[in-house]
């Protein structure tokens, strides 16, 4: 019965594991077919595909989608005609480059001419065209090209102490995006009017400089000077927003051409966190701006030394010509006195996110390279607060008083003015204007802290608010709330502000000890947004410290002076 038994459940048992073996096998089948049939839908899916179902950031980080479009066949032709591009190219380009070379000619030279100038014969290679869709009424395409020359340009310099010096400029190496307009559109062949060129991007230019039967060392700060010279000629003569207007057919093409459309104002105001670049102590911070990257047109903050969260509040006017694809670019150093500066971090931002007559106030992220932004590394955070003014918006009259400089735009902006007619003895109009200083009584009512961190053995702090005036110097402070991370005080402290636009107020908390006191986190704000805004409320995380918050309510009662002038 047993042995039966036994036999029974053996033959289920053998049928149940058959049964299972089938299905898994069925199963692992149909996973392979559906696997198949993905692989097959990823095989014929798009580009236009794929970013419909994947959002950008589900893509890796090695995946880029181009628009452009291969150009080997204008590679092929243009390597057959460069002889001949060479011949006629080599002279057009030294005329035109000279008269530029000559206006950035460094003062230590007194001439910079060219005495030899070919293109070689290494062609370009275009490696993309793309159409840019810009809603203007024209054509916009740009080229990619990359230049791995071997030219044979030769720069006769003489320098004012008699000296005479072939230099030669090799191993060029160039890569960059010319952009191409054509515009207008006409019913007259070609079908365009003009055609504009410009470097729309230039993303690598390196080249050496080598004196002939000699050694450029020779004179201190010379091959600097030369390389600054041809990069500032580059940067000026060709570099977008520069470009190059070549008239087609006959016609008024004054709009084609560079235009300043605005001004921008920036206030450079503090950074913090910065890198420590120095063995012993700490940086000399200091900050370089641009929109455009000429000598002349760059701006150089003050030197901070030995700190690495530095206040400036300074302010910096640059000129704009295209508000679209300019950048405002800030670039922190370290002050190495005779030393070239190093590089603590730099940061940039597109001026089309401005909106026009609006302050815009941002902290930046510092980074090591502007081209290469996978730069996890805290290099610190520099503050700015930006206004973009195109031309034509009514931001007021100048100063009266302040005769030597103009006022900024940001300064006329939140100054207010008036205008006037009076009569004058005899009988003529005198025209009056009125202007006024931005003088006024700030409230600031210091209602509450929250999560600040423990200072003392309990795991409790006693703390107290610091308010100062940076400018004037005035001090106020908070009674002393005990044992609490979350104190409040509900305390209202006004200061008359003699000069609102260039003052700063700053808020310290420390923990109040019987012999002593700790330091527990501090921030500082400009006056800007209450002088706009009149009022406002607002909480402020601490700088310098674990963690912190206060929460503020700031005033504005202005106490306007008014000086007639004629």
């Amino acid at each position: 019965m047993s042995f039966a038994l036994g036999v029974v459940f053996g033959i289920a048992f053998g049928l149940a594991i058959i049964v299972a073996f089938v299905k898994s096998e069925n199963a692992r089948s149909k996973q392979r077919t559906d696997l198949a049939s993905g692989i097959a839908a990823f095989a014929r899916m798009t580009v236009e595909d794929s970013r419909k179902i994947f959002t950008p950031e589900q893509y890796p980080s090695w995946v880029v989608f181009s628009n452009q479009q291969k150009l080997a066949w204008l590679n092929s032709h243009l390597e057959k005609i460069w002889p001949y591009v060479d011949e006629a190219a080599s002279e057009l380009v030294k005329s035109s480059v000279e008269p530029i070379l000559e206006q950035y000619r460094p003062v230590i030279l007194a001439s910079l001419k060219f005495s030899k100038f070919t293109l070689g014969t290494v062609a370009p290679q275009f490696t993309g065209i793309s159409i840019i869709e810009d809603g203007s009424e024209g054509i916009t395409m740009e080229l990619e090209m990359q230049w791995d020359g071997n030219p044979s340009i030769i720069l006769d310099i003489m320098t004012y102490v008699g000296v005479a010096l072939p230099v030669q400029v090799k191993n060029i190496g160039f890569t960059g995006i010319f952009r191409l307009i054509f515009r207008p559109l006409v019913d007259e062949f070609p079908c365009f009017g003009a055609v504009c060129y410009s470097l729309r991007q230039k993303k690598k230019l390196d080249f050496t400089l080598k004196v002939i039967g000699g050694d450029m060392t020779a004179i201190p700060g010379l091959s600097d000077a030369i390389e600054g010279t041809i990069r500032d000629a580059v940067e000026d003569s060709i570099t977008w927003p520069v470009r190059k207007v070549i008239p087609i057919l006959p016609g008024d093409y004054s709009d084609l051409e560079l235009k300043p459309t605005g001004v921008l104002e920036v206030k450079l105001v503090q950074a913090k966190e910065l890198t420590n670049k120095d063995l012993i102590g700490k940086s000399d911070p200091f900050a370089v701006l641009y929109v455009r990257p000429l000598r002349d047109r760059m701006k150089k903050s003050k030197i901070i030394n030995n700190d690495l969260n530095p206040i400036w509040n300074e302010h910096f006017e640059f000129v704009v010509e295209d508000p679209l694809t300019q950048h405002l670019v800030v670039k922190i150093y370290d002050d190495e006195g005779l030393q070239s500066a190093e590089l603590i971090g730099c940061a940039h931002i597109c001026l089309n996110e401005l909106e026009p007559g609006k302050v815009k106030d941002i902290w930046l992220k510092l980074v090591k390279d502007l081209e290469i932004q996978r730069d996890q590394k805290n290099r610190g955070q520099v503050h700015l607060e930006l206004l973009y003014c195109p031309n034509g918006m009514n931001n007021g009259l100048s100063n009266p008083f302040s005769q030597n400089e103009s006022m900024t735009s940001l300064e006329r902006v939140l100054k207010n003015s008036a205008e006037g007619k009076e009569a004058s003895p005899n009988g003529s109009e005198i025209n009056n204007r009125r202007e006024v200083i931005v003088r006024g009584v700030l409230s600031v009512t210091v209602v509450s802290a929250e999560d600040l961190p423990p200072a003392d053995i309990g795991g409790k702090a006693d703390p107290y608010v610091v308010l100062i005036m940076k400018k004037a110097q005035i001090k106020n402070k908070t009674r002393v709330v005990n044992e609490s991370l979350n104190p409040v005080w509900n305390q209202t402290f006004d200061f008359v502000v003699e000069d609102g636009l260039h003052d700063m107020l700053m808020l310290e908390v420390w923990d109040h000890d019987t012999f002593g006191k700790d330091f527990m986190g501090k921030c500082i704000l400009t006056l800007t947004r209450v002088l706009m805004e009149g009022e406002y409320k607002d909480t402020y995380e601490l700088a310098e410290a674990k963690s912190g918050k206060l929460n503020l309510h700031l005033k504005w009662n202005p106490q306007p002076i008014y000086r007639d002038y004629q």
